[in-house]
């Protein structure tokens, strides 16, 4: 049996766990954990560093018969929330594991804001990608991002401040230390031109506007839209330059925005790709080269409540100040339209989709994707609507037919890519 101890953020061991560490003949920990703890004199010391080691030393003893008395671990908050729980269970088997949670670091952060959880968002960041976690900022009101070497507050707050995200970053360090701890609000310039050292425990990334959202049944992220492929009436846009309903309901389905991911809306009119994107968790940047169409695109965002960068410029050229995006929307483009796509596909992590109501670009379009190791699929997509006639009647009105061509990156293109 291995004994899991969650300590670190100011609770006091429980009689259980101090009773199972004081008869431990080997305490595994960090070094801050093994150095506040009470060991017995007689247990071996594993100071925690690569896991793997640790793991294989662990065996070893259990695999002697735990001459020295039960293996005891240390670490912080509650072990099984993103901690090392998974590993043990992995290797020796969850029924083998005696785990004694303690307070996690994210519930004590928002304690000391005076602020409910329920509704936040938990992404981890300790060895793994940073730009899940600030796609993630960028989407959602309320996140904590547990960090790690080369993912902290300075890296996030960079990542945030690049993107004009209007957050604020609360960098919570050595919790649960009576003379250390620091719970600190800061912009997320500030955070990036700081050294935070290693104490940082987590931190919460908010919008502090919507710090407090409405009562909760199930935690976490919000849900997807109950509905998508809004109608035309639920933006604002000019001379009726949008994507029909049926065109995005085709284009959601092929672009599949999700929470974490960053996608673009190229040539972006309305905004109504980002906005429906935005609605499903993605970080949206929306590109417009008009003054006005960027206005109206912040507008609707701000209708549905969502967040959506706004870039002004033309493609492709805009394109490179922008990070590398999970999917891309083209709904523009014009005679430039085959090196916008050459563009996007090179880029994009996972997919690009083009709305062309020219027939006459779709094979350079096509070109450009297959160029760029996509495989390649389109649709000529033509509807016709009910529309009212006298009497009561109706009849079927035509729309315009726009051709909806997709590019997929094969999966082993995408094996190994840091989500």
């Amino acid at each position: 049996m291995v004994t899991v101890v969650g300590t670190g953020t100011g609770a006091p061991l429980s009689p259980e766990a101090g009773a199972a560490l004081a008869g431990a003949g080997l305490v595994v920990g960090g070094g801050r954990h093994l150095a506040a703890a009470r060991l017995p004199e007689r247990a071996e010391r594993l100071v925690l560093g690569p896991l793997a080691p640790a793991l294989d030393r662990i065996e070893r003893y259990t695999a002697a018969g735990a001459p020295g008395g039960p293996v005891v671990v240390l670490a912080s908050g509650d072990p099984g929330f993103f901690g090392i729980v998974r590993a043990l269970a992995e290797r020796f088997g969850a029924e083998r594991l005696d785990v004694r949670p303690g307070v996690s670091s994210v519930a004590t952060a928002f304690a000391r804001l005076g602020l409910p959880w329920d509704d936040a968002v938990v992404v981890s960041a300790h060895g793994r990608a940073l730009r899940t976690a600030v796609q993630v900022c960028r989407s959602r009101p309320k996140v904590a991002v547990l960090t790690g070497p080369g993912s902290g507050p300075a890296e996030l707050g960079a990542a945030l401040a690049r993107h004009d995200a209007e957050r604020v970053l609360v960098v919570a360090s050595a919790l649960g230390d009576p003379g250390g701890e620091r719970v600190e609000r800061v912009t997320p310039a500030e955070a990036a031109g700081r050294d935070w050292g290693a104490a940082v425990s987590v931190v919460l990334c908010l919008d502090e506007s919507r710090a407090l959202a409405p009562v909760r049944t199930v935690a976490g992220p919000l849900p997807g839209p109950d509905r998508w492929a809004l109608e035309e009436s639920e933006f604002a846009h000019r001379d009726s330059m949008i994507s029909k309903f049926e065109v995005r309901a085709l284009a959601l389905a092929r672009i599949g925005p999700r929470l974490g991911e960053l996608v673009w809306d190229v040539g972006a009119g309305s905004g109504s790709v980002a906005v429906e994107c935005a609605r499903f968790g993605a970080a949206v940047t929306a590109v417009e080269k008009t003054s006005d169409g960027c206005d109206r695109i912040r507008a609707n965002a701000a209708a549905h409540g969502v967040d959506v960068r706004v870039v002004r410029g033309a493609a492709p050229a805009v394109l490179s100040g922008l990070d590398d995006p999970d999917a891309v929307f083209v709904g523009g483009g014009g005679r430039e339209l085959p090196e916008i796509v050459s563009v996007c596909a090179r880029r994009a992590r996972r997919a690009v989709v083009i709305a062309m109501a020219s027939l006459d670009r779709v094979p350079a379009a096509r070109d450009a994707l297959t160029a760029a190791g996509f495989t390649c699929d389109g649709v000529l997509l033509q509807s016709s609507r009910l529309a009212p006639l006298p009497g009561d009647v109706s009849r079927l009105a035509a729309t315009n037919p726009v051709f909806v061509l997709w590019g997929v990156r094969p999966p082993a293109r995408t094996e190994g890519v840091p989500q």
